[in-house]
């Protein structure tokens, strides 16, 4: 009974009641919430906090444990209830991606997005990797000139038709045609930077015009994010998938930040990606994020995974597409 009195009345830890201590934590709580329920008005203009935040938004759901623990410690019955809020935040920002559709999954081709690495000692391994999975296509990107030339060996006998402009490269088992680059150099990078390119996949369903891209790295610094030339590369993007005249569009590429980030809209906009699981791709030896996707326009994402890691520092993602009626 001393328990329950503690609990009510506070004995032992002072005289507020249970419902009077932890407004600290209450208001950690409430702060928890409001920055996964209002992320996109985080200003960007300093450090591009908001991208930042929105980077790693999933992971904002820790602050529930933590702050539970705490809660319980401090027997607050006032931090219990504001937990509340960011459990029912993070539900329905997340929740959609962990509770399973038994109907997602049905699709008519699968995609596979790889960022190989420069550094992959085994690409020979890693294209049979890929090749276990099964897929229509596959999009790889950092290809290096001693590496291509295995992937193409590799890959040949599964996938008799690809494309490659400069670092990237899809390897399809429909007919390719109409390769050409995509510009989506920003201002300041040297020429003989090309990381971007179009074909059109003959596919039983019809014309599908594939888009490979990869995207400039980001990097955490001191004073928050540093981003402009991804962002600026991202609106190019975007330009080129709003200017092209197939209906049918597919997307696959290392595009350096999650769907979540706002710097990517000018390419989220106009395409969905969609799925029921986080598949965290990056790092690959312990994935915190996914950078690595694969968009439509006019057809469906049934389902994305994660595919078993290779030599690259990331992991292999694999989706499901489903052509619109």
């Amino acid at each position: 009974m001393r328990g329950v009195e503690g609990w009510r009345w506070g004995k032992g830890t002072g005289s507020r009641s249970a419902w009077a201590r932890g407004r600290v934590l209450a208001l950690l709580a409430v702060l928890a919430a409001g920055l996964m329920a209002f992320h996109s008005v985080v200003p960007n203009a300093v450090g591009r906090l908001g991208s930042l935040l929105e980077t790693f938004l999933p992971w904002m759901g820790l602050a529930v444990p933590l702050l539970l623990v705490l809660a319980l410690l401090r027997r607050s019955a006032l931090a219990l209830v504001a937990l509340l809020l960011p459990v029912a935040v993070w539900a329905n920002l997340f929740g959609g991606l962990v509770l399973a559709d038994e109907d997602s999954g049905a699709h008519d081709m699968t995609a596979v997005q790889h960022n190989v690495s420069d550094e992959n000692s085994d690409p020979e391994g890693t294209a049979s990797a890929l090749i276990e999975a099964a897929p229509d296509v596959i999009a790889l990107e950092e290809l290096t000139p001693s590496a291509l030339s295995v992937y193409e060996s590799a890959l040949a006998a599964d996938y008799p038709y690809h494309a490659v402009e400069g670092t990237v490269g899809l390897w399809s088992k429909y007919p390719l045609s109409d390769v050409r680059p995509v510009d989506i150099k920003p201002e300041g990078i040297p020429e003989g930077w090309n990381r971007g390119l179009r074909t059109t996949a003959r596919t039983p369903q019809g014309d599908v015009a594939v888009y490979v891209a990869h995207l400039p790295s980001v990097r955490i610094r001191w004073n928050g994010l540093s981003s402009g030339w991804r962002d600026e590369s991202a609106g190019l993007l975007g330009e080129a998938i709003a200017a092209e005249e197939l209906a049918k569009v597919i997307l696959l590429g290392d595009l350096n930040s999650t769907v979540d980030d706002r710097g990517l809209d000018p390419v989220t906009e106009r395409m969905d990606s969609t799925g029921r699981d986080f598949a965290f791709s990056w790092p690959a030896t312990f994935p915190v994020s996914r950078i690595d996707h694969v968009m439509t326009r006019s057809m469906v994402v049934t389902d994305i995974r994660t595919l078993p890691a290779t030599g690259s520092d990331h992991l292999p993602v694999a989706a499901g597409i489903r052509f619109e009626p």
